[in-house]
């Protein structure tokens, strides 16, 4: 077998609840600004739980009306997030052998939207048919397919679903694609809809939801705090354009990154229960893909949930892979301002990573007030903090179900 390929990140696109381009998400994360908030929905009354991190987004801005009969929620925030990385890439696809071009999205829930409309549709107001695309706008796959239809992709497609490590796998086994020679460029991320009444139900019921702060509800989401509560439930997408390096290099593109590393592990421990050795195992299985020592990382974009037991493992884990070394590590949760993308996690905050790295500013775990003495890191509280160029960073992704993803970039 050949040596492995560089891979590298021409182009970014995001949609989100801090902004629906780079440069907007960027000016807020670094802000601490808070995408969380109460939830704008004609459902919210019958909810326990009212806040959430939603998309400041309107698909008839982006679509005409006979685009939208054929897309969920999902893919609209996948489409417009992809079309941004593409435009920053500078990617002619006329010029480029379709073949050779991928598609990899993360999703958890796939068409959440069109989904219930349908369930709603039979079940409540007695209806016999459907909307004639209900399978092709629910189906999991419908935004990586809308994708590869749109910029006429012929290389490998898949969609990814491992909860909340799916973005982050799904990148990951893009840049294996291409590491391999089997495809040259691919477009890759993760993107998540599912702010629905059913869903919301159904994740109260698994009782792991913040709860509201009687303050201020946009500081309902505190990683790492003792007074922590749950996680706040997101929305919305970010896509990266992945090619080698040669390619990127050849057709003269701005390289924002290298994807220096990927790990991912299972942990078999329990469905909802993660253990540190699973974790861990996953940074160091991205530590040894990328063959740098933990040293050399210089930020860790923590998974940093908010619940109770995800925050401790998650600081037991970090400190079983880097050692002594952990105690001066920044890491910091910026699930604290855009909440929990679930499948579109990783890719956010992949995103978030990649700020990191550009301008030297590392973005803060917001609403840390009362320290967790179980959670005794540097978190980077409260404030952005500027550091020393920064070389190497990771992003972690643990997912229930035990799949986790870990990636690490690397600046050029």
């Amino acid at each position: 077998m050949s040596m492995p390929r560089r891979v590298v990140i021409t182009g970014a696109g995001i949609v989100s609840p801090l902004g629906n381009s780079l440069q907007t998400f960027q000016a807020n994360l670094l802000a601490g600004v808070s995408g969380i908030g109460h939830l704008n929905a004609d459902f919210t009354h019958k909810l326990e739980t009212r806040i959430a991190a939603q998309c400041q987004f309107d698909g008839e801005q982006h679509f005409s009306r006979q685009e939208l009969a054929l897309l969920d929620r999902v893919s609209q925030f996948a489409l417009v997030s992809a079309d941004q990385a593409v435009q920053q890439a500078g990617l002619d696809f006329s010029s480029i052998d379709p073949a050779s071009a991928g598609c990899f999205i993360g999703t958890g829930m796939g068409g959440a939207s069109a989904t219930e409309d349908g369930y709603a549709r039979l079940f409540e107001q007695g209806l016999n048919r459907l909307k004639p695309f209900t399978v092709l706008m629910a189906m999991n796959n419908a935004a990586a397919s809308q994708i590869a239809t749109k910029y006429g992709l012929a290389g490998p497609n898949m969609t990814v679903s491992t909860a909340c490590s799916s973005a982050a796998v799904a990148i990951g086994e893009a840049a294996k694609q291409i590491a391999f020679g089997r495809c040259e460029i691919a477009l890759a991320g993760g993107s998540e809809a599912l702010l629905t009444f059913g869903t919301i139900k159904a994740w109260e019921a698994l009782r792991t939801l913040a709860k509201e702060d009687p303050q201020d509800a946009s500081a309902s989401c505190k990683p790492f705090s003792a007074n922590r509560t749950g996680l706040v439930l997101g929305e919305g997408a970010a896509v990266f354009v992945l090619e080698s390096y040669e390619h990127a290099v050849q057709r003269g593109a701005h390289i924002l990154a290298e994807i220096a590393g990927y790990g991912a592990s299972n942990d078999f421990n329990h469905m909802t229960q993660p253990s540190v050795q699973g974790q861990a195992l996953a940074m160091q299985n991205a530590l040894n893909d990328a063959g740098v020592s933990a040293g050399q990382i210089g930020y860790i974009n923590a998974h940093g949930t908010g619940t109770q037991l995800n925050d401790v493992t998650e600081t037991q884990a970090i400190k079983q892979v880097f050692g002594p070394a952990a105690m001066q590590l920044p890491v910091s949760s910026t699930k604290s301002m855009h909440g929990h993308l679930m499948g579109a996690a990783a890719a956010v905050e992949l995103a978030a990573s990649l700020v990191a790295l550009h301008t030297n500013t590392l973005p803060p775990t917001m609403h840390l007030e009362t320290p967790d003495p179980a959670c005794d890191l540097n978190y980077v509280v409260n404030v952005a903090q500027v550091v020393a160029p920064l070389e190497y960073v990771m992003s972690n992704s643990f997912a229930f179900g035990g799949a986790s993803g870990v990636l690490i970039l690397r600046k050029i």
